[in-house]
Parts: structure tokens; sequence; C-alpha cells
């Protein structure tokens, strides 16, 4: 892919990536003594990817789909997470989330909204995990390369997994994996979002658009290219510190805790050789 600036290249070679990607889930789940993996279904596009590649890696009768709406969510994610169980036939579960949110945020005058829509991602996290110790299974992430970079995610809410099959997708190539893999074209082409208050929209609370952060990322993170050379490519100056420094800001949302170094072999630092002990 082209990393030029205004003009870089985000196209997939979808039937390659589908490919791969099916074959990641079905190897790493297999890999840590499973066979069976637990999605959170939104209505989102990332969330129906998600399910779509697993449901063609593991079987649709291996997968579970959570929808976990809370008061506030509105009808069409619902329905929407209701199109994509139907057009895979995998196994699902609706969870109103409400009576479990509401008390925790009426008890400790929760009125922030980004507050209470974090309490709301750890609580769906809560009981994706539950179902999947009950169904023996591993929860598969749904966050994209996008949302990951910028931080734009609750850690230990939707950020949270144990394989992430779309985290070096890009939104915009996450929206050209759906169309062509079969996701509802409605789930498509609608304006992204968490769908945490009435109204709310990835684009509106990120300030830009994510084919303009896209852009951007592409060729700050994988052309590697300085701010002084951002600059020449076209992209404006301010865009380009907001972007780098919502990126530096939340690195410690992208790796593991870190661990104070005291021995020889530090979980983390040192010891990391997963496949040397048999996985």
């Amino acid at each position: 892919m082209e990393t030029s600036g205004l003009h870089a290249d985000l196209s997939l070679n979808t039937a390659v990536v589908r490919s791969f990607l099916v074959r990641f889930l079905a190897d790493e789940v297999r890999n840590a003594g499973y066979t069976r993996g637990v999605v959170g279904l939104s209505g989102g596009v990332d969330s129906a990817v998600t399910a779509f590649l697993a449901a063609e890696a593991l079987g649709p009768e291996n997968v579970t789909a959570l929808m976990m709406p809370y008061r506030a969510s509105s009808r069409e994610s619902l329905s929407d997470a209701r199109l994509v169980v139907e057009a895979l036939g995998v196994r699902a579960a609706t969870v109103d989330i409400t009576p479990m949110v509401d008390p925790y945020l009426e008890s400790q005058h929760v009125e922030d909204r980004v507050r209470a829509g974090n309490v709301m991602a750890r609580e769906r996290m809560i009981v994706l995990y539950d179902v999947s110790a009950r169904e023996r299974a591993l929860v598969l992430g749904t966050s994209n390369k996008t949302e990951l970079l910028l931080g734009y995610g609750t850690l230990f809410g939707d950020m949270a997994s144990a394989v992430n099959p779309l985290g070096d997708l890009y939104k915009t190539q996450v929206w050209q994996l759906a169309a062509d893999i079969g996701v509802p074209p409605g789930i498509v082409q609608k304006k992204p979002s968490a769908d945490l208050w009435s109204g709310q929209t990835d684009e509106g609370e990120l300030g830009f658009t994510y084919a303009e952060a896209d852009r951007l990322l592409f060729a700050m993170i994988d052309g590697r290219h300085t701010d002084t050379e951002l600059s020449a490519m076209g992209f404006d100056e301010g865009f380009i510190r907001k972007v780098r420094q919502a990126v530096q800001k939340s690195q410690f949302k992208r790796r593991p805790p870190v661990v104070a170094k005291i021995s020889h072999r530090t979980v983390n630092v040192d010891f990391r050789y997963a496949r040397d002990w048999g996985l």
C-alpha cells in the first residue's frame, strides 16, 4: 500500500484479507485449546465483521453473539444486530445491562456521560467473559486499528478480548471488508456510533471523520513520516498535533500493565515466548 499522504492507498485485497483472518481466528482459538467464540454484537460494522469472520472460521454453531442493550440504546442497533444473527445462524442471546448499570450510576451519582459510557462498556465485558466461561469460549475482539491508535475505546471494556481479528485494519478498511463478506448494507452505511447516548456518533466525538483519520494515521504510523513531512504532504498542522497526541497519550491502553523488573525473566518483558510452551 502506498503511503503518499493525502493520496495514501488504503484499499484492501479483501479476498486475501478475509482468508487470512478466517485462518487466524481458527488457529488462535484452537491453539488456546478452545473451539468456540463469543462476540458482543452491537449492531455496528466492526462487531458484525468479527461475527461473520468467526462464523466462517469456527462454524456458526460455535459462535455465540451477545446483544447487550442499555435502556438508552437505539432500537435500530438491536434490530441491526439481529440481522447479523439471522444472516449467519449463530447462537444468540440478549442481556439487558440496565439493571446492572443503573444502581451503580445512581449510588455513585455519576452524571458525566463519558464515565457512564465507560461503566456500560465494562459491564458488557463482564457479561461477555461470564458467558465465555459458561460456554468454554474465547471473547473475540471488535476494535479496529483506528480506534486502537487513537485510544478511542474503554480499557477493559470494548477494547478487551482474547483474540482480535480487526486490530490491524483501519476503520475504512473494515468497511471494505464488510461489504465484501456480506454484512447487511444498512449496517455498513450507517454512521458509526457507540450508542452510549442519544445522537452520539464516533466522528462527532472525535471531531474528524474516519476517512481523514485513516489517511493521516496511515502516513504517520505505517509510513513513519515526521510531522514536518506530514505537513508538506498537505495535512493540517493542528490536525497532525491532535492525532499524534491522541496516539501518544493512549499508549497505556495498547500494552499490558507495566511490570517492575526484578528477576531475570519478567512477565511481558522477557517472558513472552508463548510458543515455546506449546501454545
